[in-house]
C-alpha cells in the first residue's frame, strides 16, 4: 500500500504540474514538481501540507473540469469524455487526500505530533509572508525573481520546505548544531551576495544604497543620519517576536563569533570583571558619539571611517578574544546591538528558565558561548544578562531541567511556538534580498 501511495502521490503531482506547464505557465509547474518530489521524503513535507495540497489540488480540477465542460457544451462539441477523464482525475486527487489522512498516510509519511504541526505551521507562515510581501513590495523582494521575473511561486515553495525542514531540526537533539549551522549559512549568503553586488552584479543589490554591514550602525547610522530606520525597526519587530534571539539567530556578524568562539576551548572561559562596565560605556558612545558628529556637522567619510575601525577591531576580537576562550566575546562584550538586545530583552516575556530542581552539574555552562551560565547564574537559577536564548544548553541538561518560559505556556509548548517564530524569521531573511 505505500509503493501505491507514493506512486499515486507521483502521479497526481506530475499531472498537475503537466498542467501548468501545458498552459505556459513553466515557473509554476517546476513549483509543482519540486514539492512533489519533496514528499518522497516525510521529513520534507509535513503531513497536514500534503493534505491540504491534495485537497487543493482536488478542487483545482473539480473547477477546471467544469469550466472546460462548460466551454465545450457552448461550442456545440462533445464533452463526456472529458468528464470522464477529468473526473478520474479530480477522483485520484480527493482520494488521495482521504488516504492521506488514514492508516495508509501514517503508515507513509507518520503520526502527527507536536513536531509535525510546527513544521506545518513554519511552511504556512514562510510561504504566505513571503507571498504577501511580493504582491506589495515595489521591488522584486526575491533575488531570484530579478532575474527569472515569473519565479516567485517556485523560491516561495522552495522556501517554505526549507522552513520546515528547519523548524523539525531545532526541535530535536541535534538543535544546537543546526542553529549554528542554519545562521553561518545565512551570514554567508548575505555576505556573498554583499561581495557579488559590489563586484559589479548589480542586481544582487535592492536599491544600491550601501552600508557597512557593522551592527553598531544599526542604531548609530540613523542617529547620525537623522534618516534611515529601517533597521531598527526591522530589530525591534525581532525583539518583540522572539526576545534577544535576534544575537543568537539572526544578526550576520554574529555567525561569525560563535564560528570562532567554537574553536575555542570545550568550556568556554568567564568574561572579564570589568566586561559589564565596558559594554554599558560602548553602548552610551554608540548613542552620542554619532550625535555629537552630527552636531558638529562632521564630514560623512569621517564618520564612516570611524565606523570602519569599530568594525575591524571587533573582527579582531572575534579572531583573537572569542577563539582563544571559547566566549562569543564580541557578542558578549564589544556589540553595543547585543547588550540592548539584552536590556530590551528582558521587557519581553521570552526566558530560558532553570529549575528549582537544578543540581548545578554545569554541563550547561560548557555549552554556552554567550557566558549566561555561570556557576554563579546556577546558583541563583537564573541565567545572566547575555543570555541570547540561543538554546543550546536545552540538550546538555541530563536532567531537562532546562527550558523556554513564555507566561501560560508550558515549556514544551513554550519551545515549540519560539522555534514557530524563529524559524519563519530566519527563513524570510534568509529568502528576502539585503541591500
Amino acid at each position: 500500500m505505500k509503493y501505491f501511495f507514493q506512486t499515486l502521490t507521483f502521479l497526481c503531482g506530475l499531472v498537475t504540474a503537466a498542467h501548468f506547464l501545458r498552459f505556459g505557465n513553466a515557473w509554476e509547474a517546476l513549483a509543482i514538481f519540486l514539492f512533489t518530489l519533496a514528499t518522497c521524503k516525510s521529513y520534507l513535507v509535513p503531513r497536514p501540507i500534503l493534505f491540504l495540497a491534495a485537497l487543493g489540488a482536488g478542487f483545482f480540477w473539480t473547477h477546471e473540469t467544469i469550466t472546460l465542460v462548460q466551454l465545450r457544451i457552448t461550442m456545440d462539441l462533445p464533452w463526456i469524455r472529458l468528464v470522464v477523464i477529468l473526473g478520474a482525475v479530480c477522483l485520484a486527487h480527493f482520494s488521495l487526500a482521504l488516504l492521506i489522512l488514514g492508516r495508509t498516510g501514517e503508515k507513509s509519511i507518520g503520526v502527527i505530533n507536536g513536531r509535525t504541526w510546527v513544521r506545518t505551521i513554519v511552511f504556512l507562515l514562510s510561504g504566505g509572508i513571503l507571498f504577501f510581501i511580493t504582491q506589495k513590495a515595489p521591488l522584486p523582494i526575491l533575488l531570484g525573481v530579478r532575474f527569472f521575473p515569473e519565479s516567485g511561486l517556485f523560491w516561495i515553495t522552495l522556501f517554505a520546505l526549507y522552513g520546515g525542514v528547519i523548524a523539525n531540526l531545532l526541535l530535536s537533539p541535534q538543535a544546537a548544531q543546526t542553529r549554528s549551522l542554519m545562521w553561518s549559512f545565512f551570514s554567508l549568503v548575505f555576505f556573498g551576495q554583499l561581495l557579488l553586488g559590489l563586484a559589479g552584479f548589480d542586481q544582487l543589490l535592492m536599491t544600491g544604497n550601501l552600508h557597512l554591514p557593522v551592527p553598531a550602525l544599526i542604531i548609530a547610522g540613523p542617529l547620525f543620519r537623522g534618516t534611515g530606520f529601517f533597521m531598527p525597526i526591522l530589530v525591534g519587530v525581532t525583539l518583540i517576536l522572539v526576545g534577544s534571539a535576534w544575537c543568537s539567530h539572526l544578526c550576520y556578524i554574529g555567525a561569525w563569533d560563535d564560528r570562532l568562539a567554537r574553536l575555542g576551548p570545550g568550556k568556554p572561559q568567564p568574561l572579564p570583571v570589568w566586561a559589564p562596565k565596558a559594554r554599558l560605556l560602548i553602548l552610551l558612545g554608540t548613542l552620542l558619539i554619532p550625535l555629537m558628529l552630527r552636531f558638529l556637522d562632521i564630514p560623512w567619510t569621517i564618520a564612516l571611517t570611524l565606523a570602519m575601525v569599530f568594525g575591524v577591531v571587533g573582527v579582531a576580537i572575534m579572531v583573537f578574544w572569542s577563539r582563544r576562550t571559547g566566549t562569543m566575546t564580541h557578542c558578549t562584550l564589544w556589540c553595543p546591538i547585543g547588550l540592548l538586545n539584552n536590556l530590551v530583552g528582558r521587557l519581553m516575556p521570552w526566558r530560558i528558565r532553570i529549575s528549582p530542581q537544578c543540581t548545578g552539574c554545569g554541563l550547561c555552562t560548557k555549552a554556552c558561548r554567550y557566558n549566561a551560565l555561570t556557576p554563579l547564574n546556577l546558583a541563583q537559577k537564573k541565567p545572566g544578562l547575555t543570555c541570547s536564548l540561543c538554546g543550546d544548553c536545552l540538550p546538555r541538561c541530563p536532567h531537562g531541567h532546562l527550558g523556554y518560559y513564555f507566561p501560560g505556556l508550558s515549556s514544551l509548548a513554550a519551545r515549540s511556538v519560539f522555534v514557530v517564530l524563529v524559524s519563519t524569521l530566519h527563513t524570510i531573511f534568509l529568502a528576502v534580498a539585503r541591500i
